[in-house]
């Protein structure tokens, strides 16, 4: 007599199963990936319980903060990125004649660049690229391309992480700056050290920040008048004639009743770099974004 016995199958992935995944990685909580979805948090979450429960395995763990893909996770959003890629690409040989890229571009920078140099050529883009998403992410702490908080990171730095790829895109100079009606009457030259300053090292991640250092080590018995945790609200205060402080020549050249109190000032530079992660650089929405950045950013 002979026995046979059938072997379990596996459990299959459809589309909609990659979907999920993918809008949860980019969204990081379950509200978040069911806007992306279309759908409500109950859905979403009773989608992934039953995806979980059918591959006996778990995608993500949920923390305080929301949902923290495993390497599966990750490994299946980056299938779906690539089914995505090859749908848009399909789409566009169907309508030759039209824009039809689609999908959402998440891109993490400061709020810095994005008010001083990327929010200017949106409206360019957007009316290339209608039915592209693009989420902003604006903080001194940077998303993860590597965990897929991100696709793009535009970073102010003069060593890019080397597990990233990407473009340089020029030279971010600094100046310290003031309102004229904080300097005396020409031609009485203004010394900086008595004057009140404004400082960004209000905020751990920028008390290390290339213009602190400069300040400390040019000035080292100023001590700043107003801090903040930003460069935008440095520059902001500067504007107003708050106190002296620096800031990008992006950001404040040419704006009326401000001077440059330095010239060229080697130490204040760095550069500014457009990244993203080897994985998703193929990718046609990454492709596009590239090329527009590096054509239209223009840095003084």
């Amino acid at each position: 007599m002979n026995l046979s016995i059938a072997a379990t199958p596996s459990p299959r992935l459809d589309a909609r199963d990659l979907e999920l995944v993918l809008a949860l990685v980019r969204g990081g909580t379950l509200a978040e990936g069911g806007r992306l979805l279309g759908q409500d948090l109950s859905t979403v979450f009773r989608a992934l319980k039953r995806l979980e429960q059918r591959l006996g395995l778990t995608l993500f763990e949920r923390g305080r903060s929301g949902l923290v893909p495993g390497e599966l996770a990750l490994a299946l959003a980056k299938s779906a990125e690539a089914v995505e890629d090859e749908l848009d690409r399909a789409d566009a040989l169907l309508r030759p004649g039209e824009r039809r890229l689609a999908g959402t571009l998440r891109v993490t920078t400061t709020d810095t660049m994005l008010i001083g140099l990327l929010l200017p050529l949106v409206a360019e883009f957007r009316a290339l690229f209608p039915l592209l998403t693009l989420d902003f992410i604006a903080d001194n702490q940077l998303a993860s391309l590597s965990r897929r908080e991100a696709d793009v990171a535009i970073r102010a730095t003069t060593k890019p992480p080397e597990h990233l790829v990407g473009a340089r895109l020029g030279p971010i100079r600094s100046a310290l700056w003031a309102h004229r009606s904080l300097l005396p009457a020409p031609p009485a030259v203004p010394d900086p050290s008595t004057l009140a300053w404004v400082s960004p090292d209000a905020d751990e991640s920028l008390a290390d920040h290339l213009s602190v250092r400069w300040r400390r080590r040019v000035y080292p018995q100023v001590q700043p008048a107003l801090r903040c945790n930003s460069i935008l609200a440095v520059a902001q205060a500067v504007r107003c004639g708050a106190g002296v402080g620096v800031a990008p020549r992006f950001l404040l050249q040419d704006q009326p009743g401000l001077v440059a109190l330095t010239g060229d000032e080697p130490a204040l530079d760095t550069e500014l770099w457009l990244l993203t992660h080897p994985d998703v650089r193929h990718l046609r929405r990454i492709k596009v974004f590239f090329d527009f950045v590096r054509e239209r950013l223009v840095l003084p």
